[in-house]
């Protein structure tokens, strides 16, 4: 009994340490990603259920993730969220069609980043933010350093992944500290790059990437020469 008893604390309290050791990792990576300067994009799709409408939401992820032997790109988001619900029912006509672009912003874009990331403030961006159609007719946002036309690829859960060849008392052990954690979900959405669009008339604002860094957009420019 005693064995049966010591045994049942541990399992117990572990879950709890687990959580607070992956509380502490978190906030310590956002303290590191802070220092780092992040690439600002807005993704558009059309609506699904109406064709006429569309949406778009600043993404606070992306990054390319392969170039052979397709281009891919990916980004999170979370979930429920009318983005992510568009993205997986607007399912393209063929593996060739675009169903969302990828704007990648430019220094001049810093309002528009803010335009489609509060929909709370701003419910109709697109009447705040200048924009052509592609020849599917998704928004590319006027001013963007770039846009990325692209098709849904795969949606991945982020909740409940576990490292490789995990013992089952240690699946028990993580699904008990996640069922402790906050509720907020979000899924991995990797998408193929079918066509890079070509934009002109670029301003010389234009031509510099919209960065975020500690908590504020900024931009790059070149160090000195002789600067390390």
């Amino acid at each position: 009994m005693l064995v049966g008893a010591v045994r049942h604390r541990l399992l117990t309290t572990y879950p709890r340490r687990l959580f607070s050791a992956d509380a502490s990792t978190k906030n310590a990576l956002r303290v590191l990603l802070r220092e780092t300067a992040q690439s600002v994009a807005v993704v558009t799709t059309i609506l699904p259920t109406d064709a006429s409408h569309f949406h778009g939401a600043t993404l606070s992820s992306f990054t390319s993730i392969a170039m052979d032997p397709h281009p891919l790109v990916a980004f999170s988001l979370r979930i429920p969220s009318r983005m992510a619900a568009a993205l997986q029912l607007g399912n393209p006509r063929s593996e060739h069609t675009p169903n969302m672009v990828v704007n990648i912003l430019s220094s001049s874009q810093s309002t528009t980043a803010v335009h489609f990331s509060r929909p709370d403030l701003y419910p109709e961006p697109f009447r705040l933010s200048p924009h052509i159609l592609s020849k599917e007719g998704i928004p590319i946002l006027a001013g963007s350093l770039g846009a990325l036309s692209c098709n849904l690829i795969q949606c991945i859960s982020l909740h409940g992944l576990r490292p490789q060849n995990l013992s089952k008392e240690a699946n028990e052990d993580v699904d008990a500290a996640e069922s402790r954690e906050d509720g907020v979900l979000s899924e991995l959405f990797i998408a193929r790059v079918l066509r890079v669009e070509s934009l002109e008339g670029h301003e010389p604002a234009q031509r510099l990437p919209l960065l975020y860094h500690h908590r504020q957009y900024a931009t790059a420019h070149p160090l000195e020469s002789g600067q390390n």
